[in-house]
């Protein structure tokens, strides 16, 4: 088929949507105070009853960024609420793949509010088929921007008058595409030739340099507040204390413990091995740091477990990175 056949196919989807997919459970405080543990959050508006009572809103109330996750499938893929829609809000990106387009990355992802979603309450969303854009070649290759949006209800009783009201909306963009500098077809009977890659360097600005030139010499260094000696990390120009601009360091012991962890099984992305443990680790001294996870197989993974820094090289020398390795408890 033409390819202008198949995108006037693809095209023509544009602007269908596609049914419901459910909430498995009501607005409820318990998700609520798991998810402000987890993203740090202690606004009393989402946590403190007495609090919320007393605000224009009555009562608790969950925070705007939580809207995905209240629909969200849970631990297996695909496992959705009872009545949600089977329609395939992705089918777009399918028949991509399927013309040369296997590629994907993530552009960008954008949240909007109509306002807060309280106890109670049972959400649903929506997808739309936003846009398709015009073929274009980028630095990673040739393809398609494609949008989707979700749009989230909260659920009325039957026979409300004013039908289900809209809370929220997210936007989707992704480039679909054929890679560019795809190795050429090896003649037959030569040598394949294996491209090596290299693992993406840090963004090193005056902020974060201290903590690359120590993890060069073999060091964890820390940031430190010398007014208030409150440690900092991710490193920043001021402290988020008492925001003096005054800082030094200190070398951490390298040891801590699992916070939290995700292991990335795709896309796989040379030169990192798959599955690919990324582990959130609460050093010792009381800040937080993402780092590699090594020595550890995905079903031994445990939160809590207690861990110990491990500079590796890469890239015959070219990048020294600091990984953590569990250790006897």
């Amino acid at each position: 088929m033409a390819e202008q056949e198949w995108m006037s196919e693809v095209r023509a989807k544009v602007g269908r949507e596609y049914g419901r997919v459910y909430a498995w459970d009501e607005v409820n405080a318990p998700m609520i105070r798991q998810w402000c543990e987890v993203m740090g959050v202690d606004n009393p508006l989402y946590l403190d009853a007495d609090y919320a009572a007393t605000t224009e809103f009555g009562g608790i109330v969950a925070p705007p960024a939580m809207l995905q996750a209240w629909c969200l499938e849970g631990l297996h893929m695909n496992n959705y609420a009872p009545g949600s829609t089977d329609e395939n809000p992705y089918e777009v990106l399918k028949t991509l793949e399927a013309r040369g387009f296997p590629s994907v990355v993530a552009v960008n992802s954008d949240l909007s509010f109509e306002r807060y979603v309280r106890l109670g309450e049972k959400l649903y969303y929506t997808t739309r088929l936003d846009a398709v854009g015009e073929e274009k070649t980028t630095a990673l290759g040739t393809g398609y921007f494609v949008t989707l949006i979700m749009s989230f209800f909260s659920q009325k009783p039957a026979g409300d008058a004013g039908g289900d009201e809209r809370v929220g909306q997210l936007l989707f963009r992704v480039f679909k595409f054929r890679p560019a500098n795809v190795p050429k077809p090896v003649e037959k009977g030569a040598a394949a030739a294996v491209p090596k890659f290299k693992r993406p360097k840090p963004g090193v600005s005056d902020d974060t340099r201290f903590f690359w030139e120590g993890v060069d010499a073999g060091k964890l260094l820390i940031q430190r507040c010398t007014c208030c000696s409150t440690l900092r990390h991710p490193p920043a120009p001021v402290c988020i204390k008492c925001h003096s601009f005054d800082w030094d360091t200190v070398e951490a012991s390298g040891k801590g413990s699992i916070y939290s962890f995700v292991v990335m099984h795709y896309p796989e992305v040379p030169p990192f091995e798959h599955p690919n443990p990324i582990g959130l680790i609460e050093l010792d001294e009381g800040v937080r740091l993402v780092a590699g996870l090594v020595g550890v197989k995905r079903d031994e993974i445990q939160i809590g477990a207690r861990v110990q820094v491990e500079f590796q090289s890469f890239d015959d020398g070219e990048l020294t990175l600091p990984m953590f390795r569990p250790i006897a408890a």
